[in-house]
């Protein structure tokens, strides 16, 4: 029989992946406000009033100030690290008027173009850092 893992140290693991964050159970209830007021901006009202005073629409959420500061500046991978999912962040670029593919490029520092071909050509290369800690 084998011995069961620690899920703590398994855990740990996704935290080594370069340049990846894996939404986590962690991850969901540390960001659970930010992603509940992305989803708000589902509804056209709620729209309207987030792009009328967005820094307002953010006080009627808990949010702490560093979710706050990365949703206000569009610091996209600084949301996912503070807990948001991707794909409820995508309400708040949709509401900029950004593509998926616009705003997904800002997180990779490539332009759009650069990012659409590298997507469009099988997408990143499994070759290449594999570990933070090993560089492998």
């Amino acid at each position: 029989m084998t011995e069961p893992r620690d899920i703590h140290a398994y855990l740990a693991e996704f935290e080594d992946i370069p340049g990846t964050r894996v939404f986590t159970a962690a991850r969901a209830r540390q960001g659970y406000h930010m992603n509940q007021f992305a989803m708000s901006l589902m509804k056209p009202e709620n729209r309207e009033r987030w792009k009328a005073d967005e820094a307002a629409y953010l006080d009627e959420w808990p949010l702490s100030p560093e979710q706050r500061e990365a949703i206000l500046s569009r610091d996209y991978n600084r949301c996912l690290d503070l807990g948001g999912n991707i794909y409820f962040l995508a309400k708040v670029f949709s509401t900029d008027g950004l593509s998926f593919v616009q705003a997904v490029s800002t997180m990779t520092g490539v332009s759009v173009e650069d990012y659409q071909a590298m997507m469009n050509a099988g997408g990143r290369s499994p070759e290449g850092v594999r570990s933070k800690k090993d560089k492998k």
